[in-house]
C-alpha cells in the first residue's frame, strides 16, 4: 500500500510549490511539493479503507527520513481513522520519534481530535514527552496540549509544563510561546502570573510576549501591560 500511496502523491505534486514549500523546511531536502488539502483528501479516502494495513506497513517501511509527505500521511491517517484507544497509541507510538520537522507536527496534530473523546488519558500520554530530549517530540507534546486541551480541567497544568520545559530547540521554544498565546486568550489572569514570574528563558518569555500583543483578542491596555513584563 505504501508504494501506491506514494505513487498518488507524486501524481499530486507540485513543483512551484516545493520550491515554495522547501524555503519554510529548513534542513528538509526530501520533498515532493504536495499541498496540505490535497494530502488530507488522500489521508481520509486511506483512512475509510484497509488502513490498518497502510499503517502497519507505514511503520515498517517509513522512516525520519522518509520522503516528507510520506512521514505526513502516516501522522494524517492516524488522526482520520476510526479505532480503539489502545490502536490509537499503539500508532502515535510509532509515528512521533519521525517528525522531524514543524510542518508534520502541527499539521497532523491538528487533526487528533479524537483525544478530546478520553481527556485525562490522552493528556497523561502527552506527558510521557515532557522529560524528551528530542526537539520535536516536545514539540508534539505542546502542541497537542495547545490544540486539545486547553481548558479548565489542564490549563494550570500546561502553565507548569511550559514553565519547566528547558530545551534548546527553536521549535520547542516557538511552541511554548504559540501556547502561551493561546492560554492567555482563554485565560488572561491565570497567563499573566505565568509571565510575572517565570523561570522561561528569554527568547520563550519575550517571543511569548510578543505574540499575545499580535492578537486581535487582546486589548489595547492588555497589551499595553504586557508590553513592560518584556525582558531587557
Amino acid at each position: 500500500m505504501i508504494e501506491e500511496i506514494t505513487a498518488k502523491l507524486y501524481d499530486l505534486t507540485e513543483e512551484d510549490f516545493r520550491v515554495f514549500n522547501s524555503k519554510l523546511l529548513p534542513g528538509v531536502t526530501r520533498i515532493l511539493g504536495v499541498r496540505l488539502p490535497a494530502m488530507r483528501k488522500l489521508a481520509k479516502k486511506t483512512a475509510k479503507g484497509d488502513f490498518r494495513s497502510y499503517l502497519e506497513e507505514a511503520h515498517e517501511k517509513i522512516t525520519a527520513d522518509s520522503i516528507h509527505e510520506e512521514i505526513m500521511m502516516q501522522g494524517l491517517v492516524i488522526g482520520y481513522a476510526k479505532m480503539e484507544r489502545d490502536e490509537y497509541r499503539k500508532y502515535l507510538d510509532e509515528f512521533v520519534p519521525k517528525i522531524s520537522n514543524w510542518s508534520v507536527c502541527d499539521s497532523c496534530v491538528n487533526g487528533f481530535k479524537f483525544m478530546r473523546n478520553d481527556p485525562e488519558y490522552w493528556f497523561d500520554y502527552l506527558k510521557i514527552y515532557r522529560d524528551s530530549k528530542e526537539e520535536f517530540e516536545l514539540r508534539f507534546m505542546i502542541v497537542a496540549m495547545m490544540n486539545h486541551f486547553v481548558d479548565e480541567d489542564h490549563i494550570d497544568e500546561i502553565l507548569s509544563i511550559c514553565n519547566e520545559i528547558h530545551h534548546d530547540g527553536y521549535y520547542v521554544k516557538m511552541a511554548v510561546a504559540w501556547t502561551l498565546q493561546v492560554c492567555y486568550v482563554k485565560f488572561p489572569e491565570k497567563t499573566s502570573r505565568l509571565l510575572e514570574n517565570n523561570g522561561m528563558d528569554d527568547f520563550t518569555h519575550n517571543k511569548a510576549i510578543q505574540k499575545i500583543r499580535e492578537s486581535y483578542q487582546v486589548s489595547r491596555e492588555e497589551k499595553e501591560e504586557l508590553g513592560r513584563l518584556k525582558r531587557k
